[in-house]
């Protein structure tokens, strides 16, 4: 049985990083959906459902820890991934601490960030279904 594709929330401030992940993820087989800012975050969050959140500490608008504390008070369920340069081991801690399923120090090879995206989704899918379509409730989004 094929697997249906993952779709990806992307937000990352570098506009090459982005282009060569999305790049990178589009080939393996994901949807890839870049955000601008924060707020685009999270607004796009509301709106449509993702099978992975691949966030960065440093993002404009705010920062990847209050992104991941938000996403993860009104979505419990779709993992979070960090893909960051911030690589010292407080950076992973407060990731962790803020809802983070995973945690990917750039520049990680290309293989290194798809095992983690993979690994994250297909344990999503494992315990919450096969392809999860909820939205962040708007209920809880401020």
């Amino acid at each position: 049985m094929k697997t249906q594709r993952a779709d990806i929330l992307y937000l990352e401030d570098h506009e090459d990083t982005v282009e060569l992940v999305t790049l990178v993820l589009t080939r393996n087989n994901y949807n890839v959906v870049a955000a601008k800012n924060y707020e685009d975050a999270l607004l796009l969050a509301r709106t449509r459902p993702f099978d992975l959140y691949l966030i960065d500490n440093w993002i404009v608008g705010g920062s990847g820890i209050e992104l991941c504390k938000k996403l993860r008070k009104t979505d419990p369920v779709t993992p979070i991934l960090f893909y960051s340069a911030a690589a010292y081991e407080y950076d992973r801690e407060d990731a962790f601490a803020a809802g983070a399923d995973g945690y990917v120090i750039k520049p990680a090879l290309h293989d290194q960030l798809l095992s983690e995206v993979s690994r994250l989704i297909c344990t999503a899918r494992q315990n919450h279904g096969c392809h999860r379509k909820t939205k962040v409730s708007d209920a809880h989004a401020n």
